[in-house]
């Protein structure tokens, strides 16, 4: 088979480690994929910087259609991000009849059914390892590794500024703003972190996953999405003394009544593994019918992990473009022709157990009136936790812990306890899940 060659577009931070690891490991690529893969075009707008990371290795531009619409490329990929330019590029890439690698998320969480659906039309291959947890190879290990489990949920800490903020708030007590100036000092976050600090990163990535664990349509208008803005530093506290930690969570579980597919802080045991994953590093825990429980950790971002992605992605479509198309592990890993639209469930279906916390008078009875409005809807307690009131203060802090229960539920219960005029403030509700 002739040489791999290979147009990229977009020489970032991803893009520069892509050209960089393919240079210094050609060899051993060379012997894993049988040929040779060479990016021999790039685009980029700030041609000085392209031609600084090229050297003179590579044809260098700042017209992405210059490789788009050369015949002697095998393989486009596509590192520029966003919506808009990224969806016709690599539709073009497709309609010319060459194979796509990109890590953009958000990206194929939007416009991925109509990605996907063009590339089987035109026989060609789209691969987007590095678009989810970096260089931990889960997509991967979800198409082919775990091929033989019927998938029963995955949870994921997957975005790596969202968890470095919370690592830091439990671990030094700060307020949620004080950190988040920090990770855009040290550059974990970005001056603009909304995608991150509100989920909206998660849930691209959840969406992707639940599409190969599942086999449905990529949905992710669908996913009930909440960030860790409003999350508060006492209730990283309590939930630290009650034994859990919080993480913003992605998740995605099959029901009988359909799926499940969300992004929100969650308490987790601390004695589960992925509660100590801290900082940066992402980690995704994925349980099938037949091996169990499974989880993969890593760096979640970053030039070089993000790039052993994308270079792992080039070596399969090497290999895979030898074989016809009905041989190929397709992109979502079940059959285009055998994909279900399962349903996904609404917020109020979703079934959780959860951590509640009110501030409340200091009074006989009180705690009786929560208890029994709780009760009447059918949620029953694993934990109470009422604090000692601050010397000469009248009011205190309860925290519950409900065992699970439909989310519907729980909206009723917190619109009830609200109207006591022993209740001071709203109810602050956080999901959590035992992960067992």
């Amino acid at each position: 088979m002739h040489d791999i060659r290979v147009g990229l577009l977009g020489i970032g931070t991803v893009g520069g480690g892509t050209f960089d690891l393919l240079w210094r490991n050609q060899d051993e690529i060379r012997r894993r994929a049988g040929c040779a893969i060479r990016i021999t075009r790039v685009a980029d707008k700030d041609l000085e910087r392209a031609q600084r990371v090229v050297s003179g290795r590579a044809a260098v531009g700042n017209d992405a259609s210059a490789v788009l619409n050369d015949p002697a490329i095998d393989v486009v990929v596509e590192l520029i991000g966003g919506y808009g330019l990224a969806r016709q590029f690599v539709l073009d890439a497709i309609a010319a009849g060459k194979h796509v690698v990109t890590a953009n998320k958000a990206l194929l969480a939007v416009h991925g059914n109509e990605i996907f659906h063009a590339a089987h039309k035109r026989g060609v291959i789209v691969a987007f390892e590095a678009a989810v947890a970096g260089g931990i190879p889960i997509i991967k290990a979800l198409r082919e590794g775990l091929t033989a489990n019927r998938i029963d949920w995955i949870a994921g800490i997957i975005n790596g500024t969202t968890n470095f903020i919370l690592s830091e708030m439990r671990d030094k007590g700060l307020p949620f703003a004080e950190v988040l100036r920090q990770a855009q000092e040290l550059g974990y976050a970005e001056a603009d972190p909304t995608f991150d600090i509100e989920g909206v990163d998660a849930a691209h990535k959840i969406t992707l996953l639940a599409s190969i664990a599942f086999g449905i349509p990529v949905q992710f208008e669908k996913v009930h999405v909440e960030g860790i803005s409003q999350l508060q530093a006492e209730d990283i506290r309590y939930a630290e003394q009650l034994g859990y930690r919080i993480k913003l969570l992605g998740i995605t579980r099959r029901r009988d009544e359909g799926l499940e597919l969300r992004v929100h802080p969650t308490l987790i045991p601390a004695k589960r593994l992925i509660a100590s994953v801290e900082g940066a590093m992402n980690a995704v825990w994925v349980k099938g019918d037949a091996v169990g429980h499974t989880m993969y950790y890593g760096k979640g971002a970053g030039a070089e992990p993000t790039a052993s992605a994308v270079v792992a992605d080039l070596v399969d479509v090497a290999r895979a473009a030898r074989i016809p198309q009905s041989m190929r592990v397709p992109s979502l890993a079940f059959q285009a022709d055998a994909m279900t639209d399962s349903p996904i469930l609404a917020r109020g279906e979703i079934e959780s157990a959860y951590y509640l916390r009110l501030r409340v008078e200091d009074q006989p009875g009180v705690l009786a009136d929560i208890t029994r409005i709780l009760a009447d809807r059918e949620i029953s307690l694993d934990a109470v936790l009422q604090r000692e009131p601050a010397k000469g203060e009248h009011q205190t802090d309860v925290i519950l812990l409900s065992h699970r229960c439909i989310e519907a539920r729980v909206d009723a219960a917190i619109e009830a306890i609200g109207k006591l005029p022993t209740v001071l403030s709203r109810v602050i509700r956080l999901r959590l899940e035992d992960l067992d």
